[in-house]
């Protein structure tokens, strides 16, 4: 089995593709769905949670065969959860991961070989739009339920009268900032290499109220794979058009171009002269973010003669 680099800590911003969107509602003011906003300079930019991404990267896992503990039940009439067993981060990888706690330490703690308490080894934070939130919104219409002889049998209804829905609507992408630390991945390399592809695969982010596809698999990708314990650029650097505000930092003055990892949309839109200079200064560049994602997972858990200094 490989062993992760423990000198090396990853910090990541994953840009996803623009789509029309209404992922990650807020409850309905009278029959107006509100996507969930956060304030930015002067404008308002939809979210989604990280504990949304945190839940959809948990669902990759298990697609992937990583054994999980917690499953998502779709038939309960509300969210819900079920567990397998008592929280164990040795057997579950989202368990080892994601973190837990289990609140009842006096009625569970005696039947845990662990703490009933882990932090999470994924560090995420809130997905925000790159475009501003502009008052757009679609208006749909809910039939009315008509009771029809012989073809209804029984007869239900939500509502006596059609209802005029009017839901907020984005076209935009959205960015968001994934943080590992080296030390923590030591213990088990190989679902650490699970969590690097579940974001190369991520889907179904959406939260409770979704309905709508769309893909948070990376557009453009920037990694800094170093010793410091901090990002040290801002994890929200990419502009409303895509492009990384950063990228002029790459420099012997700045932020060491060796320590980074480019890959996408941001690295294919690059001149020629850009990419040679950077390639020179030591930077890694991809055109594909999976590639990228493979290639970085190897350097990260020890397994590729490639050295980041």
């Amino acid at each position: 089995m490989s062993t992760s680099n423990p000198s090396l800590n990853l910090f990541a911003t994953v840009l996803t593709h623009a789509a029309p969107s209404s992922n990650y509602r807020g409850e309905s003011e009278q029959n107006r769905t509100v996507l969930q906003k956060i304030a930015r300079g002067e404008h308002q930019y939809a979210i989604v949670s990280a504990d949304s991404i945190r839940n959809a990267m948990r669902e990759t896992l298990a697609q992937l065969g990583f054994p999980c503990n917690r499953v998502r039940i779709q038939d309960a009439g509300q969210l819900a959860v079920s567990f397998e067993n008592l929280p164990n981060p040795d057997q579950y990888a989202d368990d080892w991961a994601f973190g837990y706690m289990v609140a009842d330490e006096k009625k569970y703690g005696k039947n845990m070989s662990h703490p009933t308490k882990r932090d999470s080894i994924m560090r995420l934070n809130t997905a925000v739009a790159l475009a501003p939130y502009r008052f757009e919104a679609s208006l749909h219409q809910s039939p009315k339920n008509v009771e029809r002889k012989p073809r209804t049998k029984v007869f239900w209804l939500n509502s006596k009268e059609s209802a005029l829905l009017h839901r907020e609507a984005s076209y935009t992408a959205f960015q968001y900032p994934v943080a590992l630390c080296g030390r923590d991945c030591q213990t088990n390399p190989e679902w650490t290499k699970g969590l690097l592809q579940a974001i190369a695969q991520l889907n179904n982010v959406a939260g409770a109220h979704a309905r709508s596809y769309f893909e948070f698999a990376p557009r453009s990708l920037v990694v800094r794979l170093t010793p410091k314990l901090v990002a040290g650029f801002d994890t929200y650097g990419f502009d409303e058009t895509g492009n990384w505000r950063e990228l002029s930092r790459l420099n012997d003055q700045d932020l060491p171009a060796q320590e980074f990892w480019l890959g996408g949309d941001c690295v294919r839109q690059m001149s020629e002269e850009k990419v040679d200079a950077l390639e020179q200064a030591g930077a890694h560049l991809y055109q594909n973010p999976d590639r990228l994602l493979d290639e970085l997972t190897q350097v990260f858990l020890g397994d590729s003669d490639r050295a980041t200094t």
